[in-house]
């Protein structure tokens, strides 16, 4: 498996692969989405927005320019089979990892967080994951199919075991999901990031990878996601949030998710996106 930039990058991530720290890659796959179809789209979508969005973060007084990242484009993943997408996308990022890259992934709704998690698990076999979300995504199954956005927590946990998920923000999910993470599966926090600030402290130095589904947001900040769930964040509460990951001494990668480009035609939600994902991938030099 071979790598390159692309023409069309985030921004000014034109590093080559081969000395890049950082690699930006994106997933266009939406197969299991269960309600709104679109994010298989987000990735050019957020490349295309980023020529509007400045290379330097005041939030973290660092500058894209000043950093090696690549932008290698979407993955050529088979449509419609969902274990060889899945299979090309851990195929991906072992390759990454070998190379000592931090991936930075663009989804794709959120089934494709897995891949990633069983590439990652395989290098660092103490990783705790930090996941911002509306919904649960810890069902066993979903409309009978175990690889489903909304089992990929679930499928996750079973990589890493219980108590190294930390779930934010949720709002919405079946009841037995609830009660399932309740008996120490995961630490789920409703509603808020509150308690994130601690989960940090006990992770400071331990192999952290996060993953935003950015439906975390509210529908009034972040419209253009196949599954909104009103009562969300703010943009602020977001960077906040993004402060306290600053902290983090060995995040090793991440991911945000769930956008879906044609669903906003304000285009509001994609630049929140390219934003997000420019605070992502500094993070990640830091």
């Amino acid at each position: 498996m071979k790598f390159n930039k692309v023409d069309l990058s985030f921004q000014s991530c034109t590093s080559e692969y081969k000395t890049a720290d950082v690699v930006i890659f994106s997933v266009p796959m939406d197969t299991t989405t269960s309600f709104r179809p679109g994010t298989r789209f987000a990735g050019n979508a957020i490349r295309v927005d980023s020529l509007g969005v400045e290379w330097y973060s005041p939030y973290r007084d660092m500058d894209l320019k000043a950093y090696r990242t690549c932008d290698i484009g979407d993955l050529d993943i088979p449509v419609g089979n969902v274990e060889a997408a899945l299979q090309v996308i851990y195929r991906a990022t072992a390759k990454m990892l070998k190379d000592n890259k931090k991936p930075m992934m663009i989804g794709g709704e959120h089934l494709v967080t897995y891949p990633v998690i069983k590439a990652m698990i395989e290098k660092y076999p103490d990783l705790h994951i930090i996941h911002f979300d509306a919904h649960t995504d810890l069902r066993d199954e979903f409309l009978g199919r175990k690889l489903s956005h909304a089992t990929v927590i679930r499928r996750c946990h079973e990589l890493v075991g219980d108590g190294k998920i930390y779930q934010f923000g949720i709002r919405s999910g079946d009841s037995s999901e609830f009660k399932w993470a309740a008996c120490g599966h995961t630490i789920l926090r409703k509603f808020d990031f509150i308690g994130l600030d601690k989960v940090v402290d006990k992770l400071k130095d331990k192999p952290v990878y996060i993953s935003i589904d950015l439906d975390v947001l509210d529908p009034s900040v972040f419209p253009g996601t196949g599954t909104p769930e009103a009562g969300g964040m703010t943009y602020k509460e977001l960077l906040l949030a993004f402060d306290e990951f600053a902290k983090l001494t060995n995040l090793v990668g991440a991911d945000i998710v769930e956008l879906s480009p044609i669903l906003d035609a304000s285009g509001a939600s994609t630049a929140v996106a390219a934003k997000t994902l420019r605070e992502m991938v500094l993070l990640l030099h830091k």
